[in-house]
């Protein structure tokens, strides 16, 4: 390609997609406590992840705020009137609120299978009850293994998954938008309140600043079938990165008013269920939340918290800095572990997951793996439900104004595609046949499975190194096995929603922070970003001109230029546009510390 095809480009992107650039909003901005995170991570690890887990400090103040407001309020009353309708209750989202979506769904579901088991005399309703929930990631759940590209771009995508959802009158639509500013979910939002939803929408940017710069945000935000949750945190911890803070106060603030509308429920119809987890003491969740998510932060800000942290940080660094890779085994919070490890992949532009089919494909650094089930079995059971595509015709695509480009490459989005990537415990030796290789068993304070221990067990062997971590759970040591442990107390709760959010915050951590070292993160802005989406092309075109020092104009321009002539890395996965970019412009880059071959 020439270089006017790719300004020419560049010029469409400058001038027509304003509304794509985003550099005015509070997420997108740097922030103050990680601006040396890169260098700080670098020379001591414990110092490095201090700094990340600080920024978690600013989510009670407006978890509190949250809790005490009016839309609050009314989504317990929804909530509780949905429950005792039999009404449908749906989380959506793109990107890391998509995968917190179907993560909330799959908590619904074992709530209420559990309470099943536990009230004989309820079970048939509240069986019921597990399948009135429904979550909708942008794309479908193959989105789940990695966006599929441009896809939150559209109002209309979204408007057609709720549709497709069959939602009606008196459902209840959770619309997480993280920044307040993704189309797709602005499209279901919008398209709840013409099948007439409650139809709640969260993001983490100021509303003035949205309803002021973003004419689709003021659209969702000025409209008023639907009830606004501005949960402003400040900057990320990382420059962009919503799966850290946005999401965390997202699950913590929606987790919540679920728990509520769950203990004023249960508590008229099965107190003996509310006794059994609370004892004497019936929270009231709003008035404790906030103290124990903060709570939780402290612990993981302690120094027996934050060495096992770096243990475990230090560990995959050195798997990744040999090439090696890192296999995951879980129990109940598998689906926990799996949201962190996908993001990986476009958060810092690492080999994504590979289907079974492909075999020629770069070796995913990451992965994990159910221990006792097969690949159609895990997926099932990781999800709490069955896989929930897209079997979108090019007339569908067409109808929904999609661009030509996504018309002449349409993806495969349909449920077989979840079953190509194999979860399940059948044999693959790409995992441990590198010279470095971990297999790595997390525990909780559930009780160990003896079918994974046996699986742990034997298959351990086969790697460079067997690991157990558990995290807020007593020591698991086996022979010959390492052991981290992860000191913290988890609050226990009916909806688990504290484990949910332990498991998200040290996962986070271990991810960033071994990211971190390995020189895919400069100062606190991801440079391996991959630019999937117009949000994402603005925040490379960005990340270029504050590094080179030059116009964002000129910024999107060079970017447009890398993406028409792309190089061919070195190494067996791809390196983002950005830093092809910035190597083009003389930027000097941390030198990633691979070993030689």
């Amino acid at each position: 390609m020439t270089s006017s095809t790719a300004f020419e480009k560049a010029r469409q992107f400058l001038e027509k997609e304003k509304q794509f650039h985003l550099g005015a909003v509070t997420c997108e901005h740097p922030h103050p406590k990680t601006g040396e995170f890169s260098y700080r991570i670098q020379r001591n690890t414990v110092d490095g992840l201090r700094s990340l887990l600080e920024v978690d400090q600013d989510i009670p103040p407006v978890a509190r705020r949250a809790f005490e407001s009016p839309e609050y309020q009314a989504l317990v009353e929804s909530l509780v009137r949905c429950v005792e309708r039999g009404r449908r209750i749906c989380f959506t989202g793109a990107g890391a609120s998509g995968r917190l979506s179907i993560i909330l769904e799959a908590m619904w579901r074992m709530f209420w299978r559990e309470a099943a088991e536990a009230a004989p005399d309820r079970s048939e309703q509240y069986r019921a009850r597990a399948g009135c929930c429904i979550s909708l990631m942008t794309g479908g759940d193959r989105a789940l293994i990695r966006s599929v590209e441009n896809f939150e771009d559209y109002q209309s995508f979204g408007r057609r998954q709720v549709r497709d959802a069959g939602l009606g009158d008196g459902d209840l639509i959770f619309a997480f938008a993280e920044e307040g500013v993704v189309s797709s979910v602005i499209g279901s939002a919008k398209e709840g309140v013409d099948l007439g939803c409650d139809v709640f929408f969260f993001y983490c940017n100021p509303t003035d600043l949205l309803v002021r710069q973003i004419e689709r945000s003021r659209e969702a935000i000025e409209n008023p079938g639907i009830l606004k949750f501005d949960l402003t945190t400040g900057p990320m911890a990382l420059t962009g990165s919503t799966r850290m803070q946005a999401t965390s106060i997202e699950m913590l603030v929606t987790a919540t008013a679920i728990e509520e509308a769950l203990v004023r429920i249960l508590s008229s119809e099965s107190p003996e269920l509310v006794e059994n987890i609370y004892g004497d003491r019936y929270p009231e969740p709003r008035r404790t939340h906030a103290d124990l998510f903060e709570d939780l932060n402290h612990q993981m800000l302690s120094d027996a918290t934050l060495g096992a942290l770096a243990r475990a940080v230090d560990l995959e660094f050195d798997l990744y800095r040999r090439r090696g890779r890192v296999t995951y085994l879980a129990q109940r919070y598998l689906l926990d572990i799996f949201s962190d490890m996908t993001e990986r992949t476009p958060t810092f532009m690492i080999p994504p997951l590979r289907a079974a089919d492909t075999p020629d494909a770069p070796v995913p650094w990451a992965f994990a793996k159910d221990a006792v089930r097969n690949t159609p079995e895990a997926w099932i059971n990781l999800l709490k439900r069955g896989p929930r595509g897209l079997d979108w015709t090019r007339s569908d695509y067409e109808a929904m104004g999609a661009d030509p480009e996504l018309l002449a490459n349409l993806p495969a989005l349909g449920n077989e595609q979840l079953f190509r990537f194999q979860i399940g415990n059948e044999p693959d030796p790409s995992r441990h046949d590198s010279a470095a290789s971990a297999l790595v068993w997390i525990l909780t304070d559930e009780e160990p499975d003896p079918a994974v221990m046996r699986y742990f067990e034997t298959e351990h062997r086969k790697y460079s190194k067997g690991v157990i971590l558990t995290i807020g759970a007593r020591p698991f040591p086996r022979p010959g096995v390492e052991s981290i442990q992860i000191p913290i107390r988890i609050p226990g709760t009916c909806f688990r929603m504290f484990h949910h959010l332990a498991m998200k915050l040290v996962f986070n951590t271990l991810s960033t922070g071994t990211m971190g070292k390995l020189g895919r993160i400069l100062g606190n802005w991801m440079i391996q970003v991959d630019a999937t989406n117009k949000t994402l092309t603005d925040r490379a075109s960005r990340i270029i001109a504050h590094f080179a020092g030059i116009p964002y104009e000129r910024a999107c321009r060079e970017l447009f230029l890398t993406m028409e002539n792309p190089e061919v890395h070195r190494l067996n996965f791809a390196e983002s546009y950005v830093v092809q970019t910035l190597r083009r412009l003389n930027v000097s880059l941390p030198v990633e510390p691979f070993a030689d071959s």
